[in-house]
């Protein structure tokens, strides 16, 4: 799909895969563009706080799961939703405030004028940068070590496979099959190797890193687990391609 100038005028879904966010909510909605985001949906995973009562005051679409369905599960409701609400990009944004959402402008830009199919934001601009932002170097090492593992086994070049904030076109959505994946964190990674094998074009764009307190992080050991996951999947990609090649 090569840039062009389009004249329609795409419907513009953010959503908010939400889990204990009442501290951060306000301000991540509030750094919404209002003049490019035609719909925020927020899907609650059984919070504990008033993350859902907080959603509405704000005029969200709020969906509260009546069970805790996971990460990824989260996502499959908030993917769903937007694209039967007539959704034409959808940008998933963790809503921490880990992610500078003022930005949405330009993911929708290029996704708009068909530069991209998918485009994602990365916290890796240098090192530097990255760890005085608050990432524990645990995380960057981790981060890197996995980027550059996938790189080398799905042919691309992307400066970060595991960001919280994501652009993809409704075609995407629609073609990869997002309700098959997993309720957990690798969901992230299942869904970029399946957009990678079915030859969609993948952009980024540098974003802030933020942590903090209030900031959402899974811990160490679901860490190590979702590492694992992951290096599961790029094998089993690397793997398929491989022999579907010498098939």
């Amino acid at each position: 799909m090569s840039p062009s100038n389009k004249t329609a005028t795409p419907k513009v879904a953010v959503v908010l895969p939400a889990y204990n966010a009442a501290e951060t909510l306000k301000k991540t909605v509030g750094d919404i563009p209002s003049d490019i985001v035609d719909d925020i949906i927020l899907v609650d995973d059984c919070s504990n706080d008033k993350t859902a009562e907080l959603a509405k005051s704000l005029g969200l679409f709020v969906y509260e799961h009546k069970f805790n369905l996971g990460y990824g599960g989260n996502q499959k409701t908030c993917y769903s939703i937007a694209l039967e609400r007539g959704a034409d990009i959808i940008i998933m944004l963790h809503p921490d405030y880990q992610y500078d959402a003022r930005l949405i402008s330009y993911f929708v830009g290029l996704i708009r004028d068909n530069y991209f199919d998918v485009v994602l934001g990365s916290r890796i601009r240098s090192r530097k940068e990255t760890l005085e932002g608050g990432m524990p170097l645990y995380k960057y090492i981790a981060n890197r070590g996995l980027s550059i593992f996938e790189n080398i086994l799905s042919g691309q070049n992307l400066s970060e496979w595991h960001t919280g904030m994501r652009a993809y076109s409704r075609e995407v959505l629609e073609s990869i099959k997002f309700k098959d994946f997993s309720n957990d964190f690798v969901f992230d990674s299942q869904a970029l190797f399946k957009i990678v094998e079915n030859g969609f074009k993948i952009g980024e764009i540098p974003v802030p890193v933020r942590y903090f307190q209030e900031a959402s992080s899974i811990n160490f050991k679901r860490s190590v687990q979702y590492g694992l996951g992951t290096v599961g999947i790029a094998i089993s990609y690397f793997l398929r391609n491989l022999f579907h090649k010498n098939a």
